[in-house]
């Protein structure tokens, strides 16, 4: 007897191309407008996994091309795409550190997802999330282990900085076979990922997990330590050191130089930022760290670490005003941030520019005037430029001002030492290939080259001084152009100082 009774053929998967880009859980709007803990919750294995069928495997993968440390990324995320996600974070660390903090705060769509082939007509390939994935799979699960690190080569390399730049050149440099120390200002290593980024965006035990890696590596930490005031840079290089890399970032805050700026109530992004970050203000009074934001405040600028501040500042019981002189189109911040930024209730009140900040009789701040604007021509940058309508001043009332219109160099480190040759702007001449400086046996990269930049440049640069040191100590001659971008996959990793 025949058994006419077929077998149920397995569901087809979809095709590769009708796959829709996949969606990142968040917390609901309302509810983390009023706390601290990440917004973003990450992908589960089978969202992982179905993202990473969307990639093509390009032949000659465009995105590598916008990675600033080069990242194998087709082969880490073709190791996602088949269950094996102990095999991508074990490939992504051949070349990034740091793919957790990466995944979270990097600007993935003007780099590497920007050069997504598949983005031509479709949305790019989620890459960012993707190493996220394999990162926070790391942490739940246990560590991929160290890579190897070559025979101690006998020489001492100190780094001044435990941000993104410092961390990756001395993490790099253990590898190597070096010893490394890296002196940190503050009393928590990280730089500008521990003090700048708010917990909601990475969380601290992150960037402490990032740093207690680079530890591992037998890398020295020494903290609560001011090159150019508890050490020179002149007497490290007579204390034993063999060369060094200046990664001390540009944390000296910029204002506007308007009336009022003095008044109490009135913070730059910098200290609002490292006192809810760093110091844990948002926790007061299990942190004694007390920090005054009243019922209103207004941010002044629109890029990411003014996003960060009035989102901070919201999250703290305030109706936040985020006061630009551009329109929305002009904003420099992420669309992620701007966003979010949005969905949370920051008010945008734009095409507007502060003309004068209002004190009461304590003086504290009471008022800040803004004057409208409109765009007219196109300026240096390609954005049209602001023009104020005579007589439209207004005024906004507001207990607490938090200017985010820029940072640079703080001196103390370059005033102090001798034969460092500086741009205008106070930011420290490097050569755009090899990072190296005026001074003999010492480089320097990162936003202390030049200027505010992003996480993962800063990254890049570290990976090119860790390279460049790594020569300069064996009696090698440094690379040249061409030479970085067959070793990195990019020639864009420092930027040239301006």
């Amino acid at each position: 007897m025949t058994n006419n009774i077929r077998a149920e053929k397995p569901a087809r998967k979809p095709k590769r191309l009708a796959i829709p880009r996949q969606a990142i859980p968040e917390q609901p709007a309302k509810l983390r407008a009023t706390n601290f803990d990440e917004v973003t919750l990450g992908y589960d294995q089978e969202t992982a996994i179905l993202e990473a069928s969307r990639c093509i495997q390009c032949k000659k993968p465009k995105c590598v091309e916008g990675c600033p440390v080069g990242i194998d990324i087709g082969a880490f995320i073709k190791l996602i795409g088949e269950g094996d996600p102990a095999g991508a974070i074990a490939k992504l660390k051949e070349t990034t550190s740091f793919p957790a903090v990466c995944g979270r705060v990097c600007p993935q769509e003007e780099q590497c997802e920007q050069r997504c082939i598949l983005g031509v007509k479709h949305d790019p390939v989620a890459i960012g999330r993707l190493e996220r994935y394999a990162a926070d799979w790391e942490f739940a699960n246990g560590s991929s282990g160290k890579p190897k690190t070559a025979p101690k080569k006998g020489k001492h390399v100190g780094v001044v900085g435990s941000g993104p730049a410092g961390l990756t050149c001395a993490g790099e440099l253990a590898k190597m076979g070096y010893d490394v120390t890296i002196y940190e200002a503050l009393h928590k290593p990280g730089g500008v990922l521990v003090y700048g980024i708010p917990e909601f965006r990475l969380p601290k035990a992150i960037v402490q997990r990032e740093c207690d890696y680079v530890q591992s590596l037998g890398v020295e930490f020494k903290l609560d330590y001011v090159i150019g005031r508890t050490l020179t840079v002149d007497q490290m290089l007579e204390d034993g050191h063999d060369a060094i890399f200046l990664a001390n970032g540009a944390g000296l805050p910029s204002f506007m130089n308007i009336p009022g700026e003095n008044l109490n109530g009135v913070y730059s992004a910098n200290e609002f930022l490292t006192r809810s970050n760093l110091m844990k203000a948002y926790r007061f009074p299990e942190y004694d760290t007390p920090i005054t934001v009243g019922k209103r405040v207004a941010v002044i600028g629109a890029g990411n670490v003014a996003m960060d501040s009035a989102r901070t500042a919201l999250r703290l019981g305030a109706e936040v005003h985020l006061i630009y002189r551009r329109s929305h189109d002009e904003m420099p911040a992420r669309n992620e941030e701007i966003h979010h930024a949005e969905e949370e209730g920051i008010i945008l009140d734009l095409l507007a520019n502060p003309t004068q900040i209002i004190g009461d009789e304590r003086g504290w701040v009471h008022e800040i005037e803004v004057i409208d604007m409109e765009l007219g021509e196109p300026d240096d940058s390609g954005r049209r430029r602001p023009v104020p309508k005579e007589g439209s001043e207004r005024r906004i009332q507001v207990d607490a001002v938090i200017v985010s219109v820029g940072t640079k160099a703080n001196p103390l480190l370059t005033r102090s030492t001798s034969g460092l040759e500086l741009t205008k702007r106070g930011n420290i001449v490097a050569d755009e290939n090899t990072l190296e400086t005026s001074k003999k046996g010492v480089f320097a990269g990162g936003d202390i080259v030049t200027g505010s930049a992003t996480v993962i440049l800063a990254m890049g640069a570290g990976k090119t001084a860790a390279r460049s040191i790594d020569r300069y100590l064996q009696g090698q001659p440094l690379l040249n152009a061409e030479e970085n971008e067959v070793t990195t996959g990019t020639a864009q990793l420092a930027g040239v100082a301006s």
